[in-house]
């Protein structure tokens, strides 16, 4: 009995073993679309040839597609989600006068004619050239297969499909409010993620996607009036013409031609996104690393003139996000006016563009920075918004503020901290494990995900030091490019650049609602010395740097590292004087240690005169002598 214990826990721990160091994998796809869109009454029909290769050590017997525009009908989750949710996105409802005489938020999907509505219809799909049987639901259709994809193997599904372009509510759509004939979003069978955590089938309701990395092969046939703009490299441009053309090349049409195929080609991404209007301008600026930056807007000399300006400001961003976080793997990328506000897509963005320079250049900014983090490294932004959402937030901010020249402010993150702690006060906050779409409401799951997830980042710099954290962006992403990292990666990633431990930081910041809140208990004379006591309120541990201002307009700093971190980080401001003093252990709420001047000769003792540390209580960080 003895050795059959022994063995099953060998066993057990072997088994333990190889899970933890199973090697990595992802699945890849390769897709070959030919879609034909019909203006008039705005439907397309399309055929989809998708080569699927399962990396995976598992046999699959079933496999998803997500069906994005079924969302946009009546009766969807996405407009039960609205009617049930306490703060709608204002861009997805109307104002309207409730039977009281009250004003109501009524779900624009609710409203929806059957002509307005979005939908994606899927037929004779086959597996191999087999039939297979489907099922759909919303916006997710299921496919149970006739013969199972075993490990390491490539099966090859085939199917037609109708589409209807919706009213634009959200994203993708028609018609959109700066008058964007089509924003072609999410407008395809798209293959649902498989990956080590297994399927993320998720359905449509709010937010946020996650992908399965290959190549696209895209034709679309339009009407020769319209321009497009989009994801992958045009394959005839020199036939096509709309701006792509080289120069010197002029491009001529048939006489008869009421129609063009423009043919893409997108490598190594996991989203395919394109834009048409009949009144876009189509300028090409040549950016960092011999790239492409495509800028399509209104012909419009309201918008043109910011538009103008932005070009030249987008180069500047770029270089700046290849030095602060790796370089950018295209040759292309596409800033198009369409869409409801901004959102990031492969190589390109949609965005709107009637607005001041000062926004247009902030979303732009924005959607540019999650290139790195949703299509590169790309996390799965449905469970983990925060790590694409904070960390784009953060080198944006990061890059607007270099952008100022000689007016950079110290703190360009001074906002984001007031935002957190609004949420704090509120009540409201939630954990940022959970999911994107399970957020009780709009404006907490804004605040999480862009405002806390952005401070992981600028707090871990007053945690390990500035220089730390820049080399660790440029280490998780030169590791974990194009493998989904989990939040446990950028945390690893921080701790091998700077030799401390994190896994505290991790847990508490991103992991639970934990607040930090650290204060000045007492300061006390003691034999011509000063005795000051600090106190832990909140559950959060943090290691604590101190400022002392004396009365003769000098001043030295005080370092506390935190016991669990087994770390001392680097002078901040190496031309002024600090002391390292003895560790403060999570379990002690207090901490005493003694200043060689008496009490007199202070003027004011500061925790944290960076900032950067997110004490929800500032009001007890800083003592003054009276």
């Amino acid at each position: 009995m003895r050795k059959i214990i022994l063995l099953s826990f060998l066993g057990f721990a072997i088994n333990s073993l190889s899970a933890q160091n199973a090697p990595y994998w992802q699945q890849h796809v390769d897709y070959k679309m030919d879609v034909s869109m019909d203006v008039k009454n705005y439907q397309y029909k399309g055929k989809q040839e998708l080569v699927y290769t399962n990396n995976s050590p598992d046999t699959l017997r079933k496999v998803f597609y997500h069906l994005f525009p079924n969302a946009f009908q009546p009766g969807s989750e996405m407009d039960a989600r609205l009617h049930s949710i306490k703060d709608p996105d204002g861009r997805m409802v109307n104002k309207v006068k409730g039977a009281d005489g009250k004003e109501i938020k009524q779900s624009r999907i609710e409203t929806l004619k059957p002509n307005e509505i979005g939908f994606l219809k899927i037929s004779n799909f086959k597996q191999d050239g087999v039939t297979a049987q489907t099922r759909t639901s919303n916006t997710v259709l299921e496919v149970t297969l006739e013969k199972p994809i075993l490990p390491n193997s490539k099966t090859t599904f085939t199917l037609d499909f109708d589409g209807q372009v919706p009213v634009q509510v959200r994203r993708s759509g028609r018609n959109n409010s700066e008058g964007i004939e089509l924003s072609m979003s999410q407008w395809y069978p798209k293959l649902a993620e498989f990956d080590f955590e297994g399927w993320h089938a998720d359905p449509y309701i709010a937010r946020e996607f996650h992908g399965v990395w290959g190549n696209f092969d895209v034709k679309i046939t339009i009407d020769t009036a319209y321009t497009i703009g989009g994801s992958g490299y045009l394959q005839d441009k020199n036939t096509i013409g709309h701006g792509y053309e080289d120069a010197g090349v002029t491009v001529t049409y048939p006489k008869k031609a009421k129609t063009l195929t423009w043919h893409f080609i997108a490598p190594n991404v996991h989203d395919f996104t394109w834009a048409a209007d009949k009144e876009y301008t189509h300028d090409i600026v040549k950016g960092p690393n011999d790239v492409d930056l495509h800028f399509f807007y209104k012909n419009n000399p309201k918008v043109t003139e910011n538009w103008k300006k932005l070009e030249p400001l987008m180069v500047k961003v770029m270089d700046y996000y290849n030095h602060k976080v790796g370089a950018y793997p295209y040759k292309q990328y596409s800033f198009i006016q369409g869409g409801d506000g901004g959102m990031e897509y492969a190589m390109c963005t949609l965005m709107l563009g009637n607005g001041t320079l000062e926004g247009i250049l902030g979303t732009a900014t924005h959607e540019l920075g999650h290139s790195w983090f949703q299509h590169i490294l790309a996390s799965n932004e449905s469970k983990h918004p925060w790590m694409d959402e904070g960390f784009t937030t953060y080198i944006e901010d990061s890059a607007l503020n270099e952008l100022k020249g000689d007016k950079k402010e110290v703190n360009p993150f001074k906002g984001n901290y007031a935002a957190y702690y609004s949420l704090v006060n509120s009540g409201k906050e939630q954990p940022q494990t959970t999911h994107g779409d399970r957020y009780d409401e709009n404006r907490p799951y804004s605040i999480s995900s862009y405002i806390k997830g952005s401070i992981f980042l600028s707090q871990l710099e007053y945690v390990i030091g500035k220089e730390n954290v820049d080399l660790t962006l440029r280490r998780y992403f030169n590791d974990f490019k194009f493998k989904h990292p989990t939040p446990n990666d950028i945390k690893r990633s921080a701790e091998r650049v700077s030799g401390a431990e994190l896994d505290w930081y991790l847990t508490d910041w991103a992991q639970t609602a934990n607040t930090i809140d650290y204060g000045i208990k007492d300061v006390a004379d003691n034999a011509g010395k000063t005795t000051v006591t600090l106190e832990r309120i909140g559950r959060m541990p943090m290691p604590i740097d101190l400022k002392v201002e004396y009365t003769d307009g000098t001043s030295e700093n005080f370092y506390i590292p935190l016991r669990m971190m087994n770390f001392i980080k680097p002078n901040p401001n190496p031309n002024e004087k600090r002391t390292v003093l003895a560790d403060w252990a999570w379990a002690q709420s207090n901490y005493s240690f003694t200043i060689d001047k008496s009490k007199t000769a202070i003027k004011k003792i500061i925790i944290d005169p960076s900032g950067l540390m997110a004490d929800v209580k500032a009001a007890n960080n800083v003592f003054e002598v009276k």
